[in-house]
């Protein structure tokens, strides 16, 4: 407490008001018409279906390449050829994907019948004319990577010249890269080897160092083909060709997601309506203003000085889920925000006041017992803490068993708690994924914002003489 000083407060309310007005612009630049984000802002956020709608796309098993097959040749042939377990793997490699592009709101259902995988998934967040074929047209691509001795492309997996396929490589991430020799700085894929992979990516460049090459092939298009100058056996080695950033994130997600058992076509795309559409888009956010408003207002009214730093804090916090959602940070992609997302904000800003009315309570007794302003202060947080911590650590156990039953990777919370929130009617898992992410967020935004940041805002304002007297934390004054 002694040693928080005036200038603090200003300090933190400048940082809380920038990063808010960052996060709702974020921070642009234009190459063109092409629009590039250094900083996202909200209209960046990609909305659920329920709010923006967005596509429905149904996949049928694309056999040699044939695209006049009839539906009675593609049951005949499926039926042989295409297991469950095939489908199966194709169902979760497009979920896969779907998740690499940070698209949780989505539906993906395998008809094992038919033989048959449906998708549906939201809008691009800014997307105007919206071309559905075209948002579905990765989502069937095979996607299966092949390192190779040589520059011809490999009959198949047994080709003997066949180095590394897909499942060799244990991670795969967009990187820059910077040329030794002219300076260039240019977007690779980066890969680093499993056990398997690495011993035999060992063994083909020291037998190809100084005399041959290694060509990299997705699908049927060979990327590169570079030459072996010497033995690499660190498991670790990188993609290059004309990337862009966008393009090698896409390329690392497709081989971080695997490759499809078989390449699928889309024989039917749709668009879905929003449930809600703009209007209602515009309403939420003018009612949320709206309501933050009344609610700072009430909290200055009845919690005065208190109340004012709350409602800077929630404003931290409000920006903050917001930020986490758009993508504002560089390790955080955005986010699908679906409405029960929307309702895990209102419920974590709502929690972020319960907090602030404990503190601000705990510090009026704390004055009323004839405690000094800085020690009502400080033992106000102190004792507060407990309380606010029960409180608030149960809602994050709640939004991790969210997250657990309903996220993009299964979990023993799945298991158990999936086939009961179906049963109330919860058939996506993306929706209810949107509460628990938004909430765990809200919640641990909290206690940074509501008990740290306004912590220190309270305790420089009490350090000013204008601000020194009781009635301004709701005590009564000595001299009354």
């Amino acid at each position: 407490m002694r040693k928080i000083t005036k200038p603090v407060f200003f300090i933190v309310l400048l940082l809380i008001l920038g990063f808010a007005y960052l996060t709702y612009a974020g921070i642009h630049y234009y190459y063109g018409d092409i629009r590039h984000s250094y900083i996202k802002g909200i209209d960046e956020i990609r909305w659920g279906i329920d709010i923006q709608g967005g596509v429905n796309a149904t996949f049928e098993p694309e056999l040699n390449g044939d695209q006049e097959t009839t539906t009675d040749e593609m049951d005949a042939v499926t039926e042989k050829e295409i297991t469950k377990d095939d489908m199966d793997a194709a169902k979760a490699t497009i979920e896969q994907r779907l998740v690499g592009l940070n698209i949780t709101d989505s539906e993906v259902y395998a008809d094992y019948t038919k033989h048959r995988i449906m998708v549906s998934f939201p809008w691009q967040s800014g997307e105007e004319n919206f071309d559905p074929s075209e948002a579905i047209s990765e989502l069937g691509d095979t996607a299966q990577l092949v390192f190779a001795k040589g520059t011809e492309q490999p009959a198949n997996l047994e080709d003997p010249n066949v180095v590394l396929t897909g499942n060799d490589v244990k991670k795969a991430e967009a990187r820059q890269y910077q040329d030794e020799n002219t300076g260039n700085v240019s977007w690779v894929v980066s890969l680093e080897l499993n056990e398997k992979g690495k011993q035999a990516f060992a063994d083909a460049t020291t037998e190809l160092a100084g005399s041959g090459q290694i060509s990299i092939w997705m699908d049927d298009n060979n990327i590169s083909a570079p030459s072996v100058n010497e033995p690499i056996l660190d498991g670790k080695c990188q993609i290059s060709g004309n990337f862009t950033y966008e393009s090698a994130k896409n390329l690392a997600d497709k081989i971080n997601a695997g490759a499809l058992p078989f390449n699928l076509r889309s024989t039917s795309t749709n668009i879905i309506s929003a449930t809600l559409g703009e209007g209602a888009k515009r309403a939420m956010a003018i009612a949320g203003v709206i309501a933050f408003i009344m609610v700072a207002i009430y909290m200055i009214i009845v919690y005065r000085l208190p109340g004012f730093v709350a409602s800077i804090a929630l404003l931290g916090q409000a920006a903050g889920s917001l930020a986490c959602i758009s993508g504002f940070f560089p390790n955080l992609e955005s986010f699908t925000l679906t409405i029960p997302g929307i309702a895990g904000i209102i419920l974590a800003i709502g929690m972020g006041v319960d907090a602030n009315v404990i503190v601000s309570e705990r510090i009026k007794e704390e004055l009323n017992n004839g405690k000094t302003l800085n020690g009502a202060i400080e033992l106000g947080y102190k004792r507060a803490w407990a309380a606010v911590f029960d409180g608030n650590i149960t809602v994050v156990f709640v939004a991790v068993i969210l997250m657990g039953a309903f996220g993009p990777t299964d979990s023993v919370f799945g298991t158990l708690l999936k086939p009961l929130f179906m049963a109330f009617g919860a058939s996506t898992a993306g929706t209810i994924y949107s509460l628990g992410y938004t909430l765990l967020v809200g919640i641990i935004l909290n206690f940074f914002f509501g008990i740290f940041c306004s912590r220190l805002m309270l305790s420089s304002l009490s350090k000013f003489k204008a601000f020194k007297k009781r009635k301004l934390y709701g005590g009564v004054d000595k001299n009354d």
